[in-house]
């Protein structure tokens, strides 16, 4: 089932861009310019997040966070003008779930509600399977056919992505954002090196190779 995203502006430019965006991803979107509006959207339709600017009429961004908070969980992402710390502090007191200052690149917005969409799925499975290769999220264990292989935490958060988005191209930017948390500003190579790190102990026994470089685009989990 498509996910359905609540885009609350008053700026139409910036509603029909995101329009546009979401509907491309495959999104199905509603649009609210005031807050009275958004509030009526949310409890028509129930969507599974909210983008949501503070300088609303009819009442502020704020108050439509607070409210959306009491009578629900939908993930809430914060889209404003103002740059201060304070105010994004007031946005996440106010309920929200992440904070994105305008002027935004769409693509970063993009990686943010992937990202919150993705925390509010539940994880209904205990093992995933690829080829050879099981991952218990439950023990953080991995095998591949009878061999038990250990995992860091972080190569365990790098191969549950790669393994919930099998035969799927993930971006440098899309695996830093999922892995590492979309603000990490750590080392360039911190991809390739935990990559490495996965591809020694998958392939310990000289078994098939299932995480490969996309020259230019980033890597894929295949066969």
């Amino acid at each position: 089932m498509k996910e359905r995203i609540l885009v609350v502006d008053d700026d139409e430019k910036i509603t029909n861009l995101l329009r546009r965006a979401l509907s491309y991803e495959g999104y199905i979107t509603d649009i609210a310019h005031d807050g009275p509006r958004a509030l009526s959207i949310a409890l028509e339709h129930h969507p599974d997040l909210v983008i949501l600017d503070i300088q609303l009429p009819g009442m502020d961004g704020l108050e439509v966070c607070r409210r959306l908070r009491e009578g629900g969980s939908e993930p809430i992402l914060m889209l404003t003008a103002r740059d201060e710390v304070s105010d994004r502090v007031h946005g996440l007191d106010s309920g929200a779930d992440d904070y994105l200052v305008k002027p935004f690149a769409i693509e970063e917005l993009m990686a943010r509600v992937r990202a919150l969409l993705r925390r509010r799925e539940p994880e209904t499975r205990s093992e995933l399977r690829f080829s050879d290769l099981v991952l218990d999220t439950a023990s953080r264990e991995a095998r591949r056919g009878e061999r038990l292989i250990e995992l860091s935490a972080k190569e365990f958060d790098l191969l549950s992505l790669f393994m919930h988005n099998p035969r799927r191209v993930l971006t440098r930017e899309h695996i830093l954002e999922q892995a590492w948390g979309y603000d990490f500003y750590g080392e360039s190579n911190v991809i390739e090196v935990y990559v490495g790190y996965l591809r020694q102990k998958l392939e310990a026994n000289g078994e098939a190779r299932l995480i490969h470089t996309v020259r230019g685009a980033g890597y894929v989990l295949k066969e």
